[in-house]
């Protein structure tokens, strides 16, 4: 059930920062959404890593989901003090290269169709966030190609998959 919680609120962020990188909502507002989002995904970490539960597996799943929760948070921070955001976007390069073996090992790990869509995630968020990397570290100018990939993740990788586990449908 906490897969779905937290993918709700990551699906609620991308949806909202793709629109906030179309100029549609204003970077004072923004911030809002990344922290409560970056304190859900926080919650799901220390569940994760210091709960009663824990072992290597949700040990694995919290220092994966702290790129999230981290990710997330610094984009408040950089809307509250107002930077270039290019530490955020050298962090999103880390990122990025992090998801590659982590898609791998999903995918060769695989049992199911809903563990191929989650590796399958994996290699959505990781040029994701290479895309943040290219347009915060570098300077590139993708904002609006950066903007939709951002609100469709939101859509098809959060929002969506998180309802339906919430509901008991998948």
């Amino acid at each position: 059930m906490l897969l779905g919680f937290l993918l709700f609120y990551v699906g609620a962020v991308l949806f909202l920062n793709g629109l906030w990188l179309m100029g549609r909502i204003e970077d004072r507002e923004i911030v809002v959404i990344n922290v409560v989002s970056g304190l859900v995904a926080a919650g799901v970490v220390i569940n994760d890593a210091f709960g009663s539960g824990a072992d290597p597996a949700t040990i694995r799943a919290a220092a994966l989901t702290l790129m999230f929760s981290t990710t997330y948070l610094w984009v408040a921070h950089n809307r509250l003090v107002a930077v270039d955001g290019r530490g955020l976007g050298w962090f999103s390069l880390f990122v990025a290269i992090t998801t590659v073996p982590v898609f791998l090992r999903a995918v060769a790990s695989a049992g199911s169709a809903a563990e191929l869509w989650l590796a399958a995630n994996w290699l959505v968020w990781g040029a994701l966030w290479f895309m943040y990397f290219l347009l915060l570290a570098l300077g590139r100018p993708i904002q609006r190609q950066t903007a939709w990939v951002t609100l469709l993740t939101g859509i098809l990788t959060g929002w969506l998959p998180g309802f339906l586990l919430l509901d008991g449908l998948i």
